[in-house]
């Protein structure tokens, strides 16, 4: 199956900016939901608020505008979650390829259910790879967890092979991706989950408290030490 391009625009025709809304229908269940907002914030957190890269845009569910000839293709619509990297980050109501500088995105997941598992693995799969030529693919169905991922060679998607944990790497990331606790996340090349935002609140109030701990069992160790030298007649603040 293949599927046709836009013929070439002449380059005297100039398009207006324009403030195309995004017109996708809600995500297919809460759970559904509940994964695209994951892979919002778990990215959103890592690179921007750990690693402090900035210029990316993440999005999910809102329409990719990429022919100036119609306004909305009645054959794809807005992928579940993508990334377009090397961008200005910022709100956007739509992504509009033509005020973008003909930027597709990098990567693209789409998450499966059973009214859209054929359009994606058929249809969408192929407009990514013959159109918007991005380069790397990854589906993940949130009740059967099936996964696979794509990485653009030679004009073809192939299939990204597993470590051996199971995860794929993403290049586009420096990410591995794979499944923990029934959910799509992120690991690092270490093959560690990155965690939410609140995950890593929690482990930094553990690490908190355990060294309180430690401080604390220095400081008995210290006074016993110290009560134990007395005994002895020797004052310990003169040591």
């Amino acid at each position: 199956m293949s599927v046709a391009k836009d013929l070439p625009i002449p380059e005297d025709v100039i398009f207006p900016n324009s403030d195309l809304l995004s017109d996708e229908p809600p995500l297919e269940t809460y759970l559904h939901l509940q994964q695209m907002l994951l892979l919002l914030k778990c990215l959103e957190w890592w690179w921007r608020d750990y690693l402090h890269i900035d210029d990316f845009f993440a999005a999910g569910n809102i329409s990719i505008y990429y022919s100036q000839r119609q306004r909305k293709s009645e054959d794809v619509r807005g992928p579940d979650f993508f990334i377009v990297c090397n961008t200005e980050n910022r709100i956007r109501n739509s992504w509009i390829v033509w005020e973008e500088d003909g930027k597709y995105p990098n990567l693209i997941i789409e998450l499966l259910s059973p009214t859209t598992a054929s359009v994606d693995k058929g249809l969408k799969k192929q407009i990514y790879q013959d159109i918007f030529r991005t380069p790397e693919y990854f589906w993940f169905d949130p009740k059967t967890l099936e996964f696979a991922g794509f990485i653009l060679l030679g004009g073809t998607y192939q299939p990204i092979e597993p470590n051996p944990q199971g995860l794929l790497w993403s290049q586009q990331l420096s990410l591995y991706l794979g499944i923990h606790e029934s959910k799509l996340r992120y690991f690092t090349a270490e093959a560690q989950v990155i965690p939410t935002p609140e995950e890593f609140a929690q482990q930094q109030q553990e690490l908190a408290e355990q060294e309180k701990q430690r401080a604390e069992q220095e400081k008995q160790r210290a006074e016993r030490l110290a009560t134990k030298l007395r005994e002895l007649g020797i004052d310990p603040d003169t040591l």
